[in-house]
């Protein structure tokens, strides 16, 4: 009794069909996808560069090797069907036990947390630059410096200096931790 789960090889050599893939290597895309065409009797959609070499090259193998015997196939074909396959998880697979009401729902919107390194409203930030005095005044909306009104610090500092600094910097707000906003 045969128990080979494989066709006896062919007459094509090993190192034939190591000669062929290593020639796939060096072959554009476009020469791939000719090469599947001729290999698989088929136009392929793919453009994949790896995806047409490993294909190709299992392709050359199996038909120099031999493909899976009769036997083989029916075996997989038999553990297949046998295996309870799911295409989709069940409905209530992720579903907790736990029931939503409208008292536990949220209400609102949460505000964002506020900066501790930002003084509060009203106060202001100083810090002297190139011999002029800063003055940032800490608004609801922003920052106000000379009037206008900007979204950070690094804003701020960008039109002070006209280069880009983190504003907690500019301003040495990072290693203040309660204290007093005026700089050192």
């Amino acid at each position: 009794m045969d128990t080979r789960l494989t066709v006896p090889r062919k007459e094509k050599d090993l190192t034939t069909v190591r000669k062929e893939i290593e020639a796939l290597r060096h072959m554009t895309v476009s020469q791939l996808r000719q090469k599947h065409a001729e290999v698989f009797g088929e136009e392929t959609r793919s453009h994949h560069k790896q995806f047409l070499f490993r294909r190709i090259a299992w392709r050359i193998q199996a038909l120099a090797e031999g493909d899976l015997s009769e036997r083989a196939r029916r075996r997989a074909l038999e553990i297949a069907n046998d295996a309870d396959l799911r295409v989709r998880a069940p409905k209530t697979a992720f579903q907790q036990d736990v029931e939503f009401s409208a008292s536990t729902a949220v209400q609102q919107k949460l505000g964002a947390q506020a900066d501790p390194r930002v003084p509060a409203v009203g106060e202001e930030i100083a810090r002297e630059y190139k011999g002029r005095h800063i003055v940032v005044k800490v608004r609801e909306s922003g920052f106000e410096y000379e009037g206008k009104i900007y979204k950070s610090l690094s804003a701020v500092a960008r039109e002070v200096t006209g280069t880009k600094w983190n504003g907690f910097l500019f301003f040495a707000l990072e290693m203040r931790q309660g204290g007093s906003n005026e700089n050192r």
